[in-house]
């Protein structure tokens, strides 16, 4: 095969950015993008870009793409959001509360472009500006639809802000919204019953948003203001990143979640305080699951620490929950964090029960819960030790991971990856030997796999796709 024959006998001079995404695991409401209603898919899956009605040029790229608990959300390079998946509080933004099993456009954000999308349990948030601004208006401001956000539709959303804030950063969790300005400064706004909105106190019933600014660095310490640079929601907990690499934990911890050595409130913690076990670790990025807690070092050292029962932390099975009882003393020192992967993560997500990650090498690994194959490609219903999750091609650029599926963009920047999707593209079992033996001898090492996984997934499993489709698993 020579580079013509890949790109079917036209000219190549200069090859446009193109990006791809492949979704896959738990499938009940169409999150996957599959066809079929109950067609759990256990293998990545590229969607096709007919699925979008967009064709060509720059339109082909991503820029964005979330995770919420059985729905999903990704950014175009146009500016433009699709939904799909669940629907039953209106997450999707159609104004309707009507599941759908392939994307649509949200209409009502045509006007904006759309920069950033985080996806909680059952809402939807994104950060866009205008696409026509005369400099009056704010360039990155906030929308925000779904469960507890007073709309199916798309609203413009400050809060506590003032209406000339930029934002930076918007993050979901189960019943809660934490978004982040310019200036670092956070505000919250949902359900505070385990003290996850950072006010010092928990409340029942859905609360307006209010700013947090007492952050504590020793548990006795008078709380201060701290300049935050990133922010994470779980289930019912909070951690965020401070300019100087710090992490401060919050909301719920009643397996260790928080990765403090004991909790001043019970089980739960009311105002953001330091993750002591950090100290002098320089943290670049954060990532909250469920009952679990992830950080990144700026030299690609990944710590975890929380509730590893389902496998979520990678360090192998336990037979019983985490507790921060001031009695167990060795179930406080697992509240610790951990060092699980010592270098190379280039990025983190972490679902409800599994993490995800992706490595200088270009592969993608996960650990976790992985009944519906989210967290690995290993058939096992717990991946308990970081495992390959292989079928995606190009550089990996985004990682998602929600209730139970799992996402990934990746984008092809250079001829030679563009040939990767190419090939990737009019693979069978014919003629995977072929392009195998083309990939190992160009150093193609992601599309060898892909051949490899899908020889092993047609030969030995003997399964086709419930489409239909022999490579719609691809």
């Amino acid at each position: 095969m020579d580079i013509d024959d890949v790109f079917c006998g036209s000219k190549v001079e200069n090859p446009p950015t193109k990006s791809s995404i492949y979704v896959w695991g738990y499938n009940h409401s169409g999150q996957t993008g599959r066809k079929c209603e109950e067609c759990h898919l256990r293998i990545p899956k590229r969607l096709n870009f007919e699925l979008f009605e967009r064709s060509g040029g720059s339109k082909s790229r991503w820029l964005d793409i979330a995770c919420g608990r059985e729905h999903t959300a990704a950014v175009a390079a146009d500016g433009s959001l699709y939904t799909w998946g669940s629907n039953e509080f209106g997450q999707l933004g159609d104004g309707t509360e009507n599941s759908r099993k392939q994307p649509r456009k949200v209409k009502l954000l045509q006007t904006e472009f759309v920069k950033s999308v985080s996806c909680g349990s059952h809402c939807t948030a994104v950060i866009a500006e205008p696409r026509e601004n005369d400099g009056s208006i704010s360039a990155s401001r906030l929308w925000v639809w779904g469960q507890n956000q007073g709309s199916n539709y798309p609203r413009l959303y400050w809060g506590a802000f003032t209406p000339n804030t930029i934002i930076r950063q918007v993050s979901c969790g189960s019943d809660h919204v934490v978004a982040m300005s310019e200036d670092g400064i956070l505000q919250a706004w949902g359900y505070n019953e385990y003290g996850q909105l950072g006010r010092g106190f928990t409340s029942e019933g859905l609360q307006g948003p209010h700013i947090i600014d007492a952050y504590s660095k020793f548990l006795d310490d008078a709380p201060e203001h701290v300049k935050i640079i990133q922010v994470s929601c779980g289930e019912y907990h909070i951690a965020a990143i401070s300019e100087n690499g710090e992490v401060y934990t919050w909301g719920l911890g009643s397996v260790g979640q928080l990765g403090h050595f004991s909790l001043q409130y019970g089980n739960k913690e009311l105002l953001p305080r330091r993750v002591m076990g950090l100290e002098g670790i320089i943290i670049k990025d954060i990532a909250c699951g469920g009952v679990h807690t992830c950080a990144l070092t700026a030299k690609g050292a990944l710590y975890v620490w929380g509730g590893r029962q389902l496998g979520q932390l990678g360090l192998g099975p336990l037979n019983s929950l985490f507790s921060c009882a001031s009695n167990d003393s060795d179930a406080m020192l697992r509240n610790i964090p951990a060092l699980v992967v010592p270098s190379g993560v280039q990025l983190v997500t972490c679902g409800h029960s599994h993490t995800l990650i992706s490595a200088k090498d270009g592969r993608i690994y996960g650990w976790g819960y992985n009944g519906y194959g989210q967290a690995a490609n290993e058939k096992s219903t717990y991946a308990w030790y970081p495992s390959p999750v292989d079928w995606c091609i190009g550089e990996v650029r985004r990682l998602a991971a929600g209730g139970g599926h799992s996402a990934v963009l990746t984008d092809a920047c250079s001829l030679k990856e563009l040939c990767e999707f190419r090939l990737a593209d009019i693979i069978t079992l014919s003629n995977a030997s072929e392009i195998e033996d083309v990939a190992s001898r160009t150093g193609s090492d992601a599309l060898a796999r892909l051949c490899e996984r899908l020889r092993e997934h047609m030969l030995n499993l003997g399964c086709h796709d419930c489409d239909g489709e022999d490579n719609e698993a691809i």
